[in-house]
């Protein structure tokens, strides 16, 4: 979504950081008073509405954003973190330090935040992660973190996104997308995730709900000994009193789905599945099928994220949403937060996780 073609290059870069400053120039009459609670009251919006688009933020109308726009052009409002900026020699780019980023998850997090950047008028850069090792990490990191950046956000889904997230220098404004949000360290950076515990609660609840006396798990990678998915599905076995089986550790891949579900096609009590994300659901549903064992009729299985093909699996997948686009948009949120601890804290705007029932769950099969 591009800017008005009426705002000036100088208007670009003075609106779309900061939430804090006075007017600086111009030919106003009472020059260098404009707020930014002026700004809101010209343009008969809420603090945090300014705050939004002056951080680029997406989820504004085009309506707002014009009056809050035409009230800035009008009160010539300039947020005084540009110049401090400037005068800091900070770029205008955006650093995402993640290991990976063909995996769903990490590609539609990526697109939000790109998003984001674009239309507050930064660059995006990628460093990547190739290793969890503490030497691989620190060579990322210098690689890619300059303390002159417009700071940096971390992809921390997993081992090495964790240690990266630790290791950033002093100095560099950063946030970061992570497993779990409420994991205790002595970490001072802000944070967003996605609530992947209720999320895999629901969609555990749904196959019980169906008939099925216990759900088997495969599991993705966890950055975390307490995996969020792992913990959601524990607590609605629990909750329901149902036997709680051995979790099958998986990867990423159809491979590792393929293998796990060979494993789960041999034991005749498997009726249902839950699975780490879409594409271990894949591999699993691929397996049962060559054993004989037809999704849903003898199996019920779920997914997890939502991929956008996910849709047209044969048969169509049970799987739970996760807006990973709108993750981004929050992280970045946050980074301009961090990068002006006295601009107004953003609030978290990604959807909610939402089961999406398909074709692959339905009530057991009974003797």
């Amino acid at each position: 979504m591009a800017l008005p073609p009426s705002l000036t290059p100088g208007d670009r870069l003075n609106i779309i950081i900061g939430v804090t400053g006075r007017a600086t120039t111009g030919s106003r009459k009472n020059a260098g008073s404009a707020s930014i609670s002026d700004v809101a009251g010209s343009a008969g919006v809420s603090l945090m509405t300014v705050s939004r688009v002056i951080n680029g933020h997406p989820r504004v109308s085009e309506e707002t954003r014009r009056r809050v726009l035409a009230a800035i052009r009008k009160l010539n409002y300039r947020p005084i973190r540009a110049a401090r900026d400037l005068s800091r020699g900070r770029s205008r780019s955006v650093t995402v330090m993640t290991s990976n980023t063909t995996l769903y998850g990490r590609a539609a997090l990526l697109q939000g935040i790109e998003e984001a950047a674009r239309y507050a008028g930064l660059h995006t850069d990628i460093g990547i992660l190739e290793s969890p090792r503490p030497s691989a990490v620190e060579a990322a990191i210098e690689r890619s973190c300059d303390p002159a950046s417009g700071g940096v956000i971390v992809i921390a889904f997993d081992l090495a996104g964790v240690r990266a997230l630790r290791a950033i220098p002093a100095g560099i404004p950063v946030a970061a997308a992570v497993e779990i949000n409420n994991v205790k360290d002595s970490r001072a950076y802000p944070t967003a995730a996605l609530d992947d515990r209720a999320a895999a609660f629901a969609a555990t609840q749904h196959l019980l709900d169906l008939g099925h006396r216990t759900v088997h798990h495969v599991s993705i990678p966890s950055s975390t000994n307490a995996s969020a998915r792992l913990q959601g599905w524990r607590a609605a076995l629990r909750e329901a009193r149902a036997r709680i089986p051995e979790v099958i550790a998986g990867g990423w891949t159809p491979q590792s789905g393929y293998e796990a579900g060979q494993r789960l096609a041999a034991d005749r009590q498997v009726t249902a599945v839950l699975c780490g994300n879409d594409d271990l659901a894949l591999g699993v549903i691929h397996a049962l099928r060559q054993a004989g064992r037809a999704v849903p009729d003898s199996v019920s299985v779920v997914g997890f994220d939502d991929v956008p093909s996910a849709a047209f699996y044969a048969p169509p997948l049970t799987t739970v949403r996760l807006d990973f686009v709108g993750l981004g948009h929050d992280c970045f949120a946050l980074l301009q937060h961090a990068a002006d601890p006295d601009s107004i804290m953003p609030e978290f705007n990604a959807a909610a996780p939402k089961l999406v029932v398909r074709e692959t769950t339905r009530p057991p099969r009974r003797p």
